[in-house]
């Protein structure tokens, strides 16, 4: 059995159509309808119901599915499994972080550990959340460190991963100031002429939370989204030239704040309570890894972090 094979078979299940699916998986059709015979021939069974267009699963094939995705998901794994048992005995730490962490709480929360013991050489990935989860869900990080909210939960709230809350933030709106020291853009009643908003892609862990939380209530006031980005660094820049509202985390902006660059831009019943966690792989190998752990789980790190 060919790993391709199960590919192949992920493809044309999700759309039922040879012609689309073997042009997703940049193939001809005819040595991708081969594959899959080669596939139903491995398994005894036939998994497509070509009478039909598109194709259907027959029974077995929705049986094997499941199955499938599991050995996809298992073989890409095997490298970062692999290489936590080589760095069983290494110091170093591996954490995915969002990128607005990253600049942020992370090296401040660092530096608050470091006060109580010394940590081993730091890797770490900075990207959006649903590249940290899927880095974690690979095995190649061992600490994935995110903003979190209840109503917005991720791939790694759930069993086997555990997480830890070791700070809270708030997403709160903001724009540039107009010449008065007020909002430029505020966030008004239904009736009003819409606020221009800047707004998070579906990748964005940010994104995922205001959907969620606020999406539904943002739907009955007048808004325009103008901008989309990944990051709320890009967002911010974009509020800072004027260009319209953001929901920005309060670590990020509290010095524009301070200085007036950035202005409150709605009330406060606006405002996204949000945690900051940290996720650990499921099978944590190595001392260092383990160490950090108890050390990050174990504490109370809100001082770093915003009130």
């Amino acid at each position: 059995m060919n790993l391709i094979w199960l590919e192949d078979f992920v493809a044309l299940a999700a759309t039922g159509n040879f012609s689309r699916a073997a042009e997703d998986r940049h193939s001809s059709q005819p040595a991708f309808s081969r594959r899959i015979r080669a596939l139903e021939e491995w398994v005894g069974a036939d998994l497509f119901d070509r009478s039909s267009q598109p194709a259907r699963l027959t029974e077995v094939g929705e049986w094997f599915a499941d199955i499938a995705q599991d050995l996809i998901a298992r073989v890409a794994r095997v490298p970062g499994e692999a290489k936590k048992v080589a760095e069983a005995g290494s110091d170093t730490l591996r954490i995915a972080s969002t990128h607005a962490l990253s600049f942020t709480f992370l090296p401040r929360w660092l530096r608050s550990l470091e006060s109580h013991t010394t940590l081993g050489p730091v890797q770490l990935i900075s990207d959006v959340l649903q590249r940290c989860e899927a880095l974690m869900l690979q095995s190649k990080v061992q600490f994935v460190l995110s903003h979190a909210h209840p109503q917005a939960r991720g791939a790694l709230d759930a069993e086997p991963y555990r997480s830890a809350r070791i700070g809270e933030d708030l997403l709160i709106a903001v724009s540039a100031p107009d010449a008065r020291g007020k909002a430029r853009h505020r966030l008004a009643r239904a009736g009003s002429t819409a606020v221009p908003v800047l707004q998070y892609t579906e990748e964005s862990g940010l994104g995922r939370i205001l959907r969620a939380v606020i999406g539904p209530r943002l739907e009955s006031v007048p808004v325009q989204a103008v901008f989309t980005a990944h990051l709320a660094s890009v967002l911010r820049t974009m509020a800072l030239d004027g260009r319209g509202l953001a929901w920005l985390p309060r670590t990020l902006v509290e010095e524009d704040l301070a200085q007036g660059r950035l202005v409150i831009s709605a009330s406060e019943d606006w405002n996204v309570p949000l945690e900051i966690r940290l996720y650990r792989d499921r099978d944590l190998l190595g001392n260092a890894a383990n160490a950090f752990w108890r050390l990050a789980a174990g504490g109370d790190w809100n001082s770093v972090s915003p009130r």
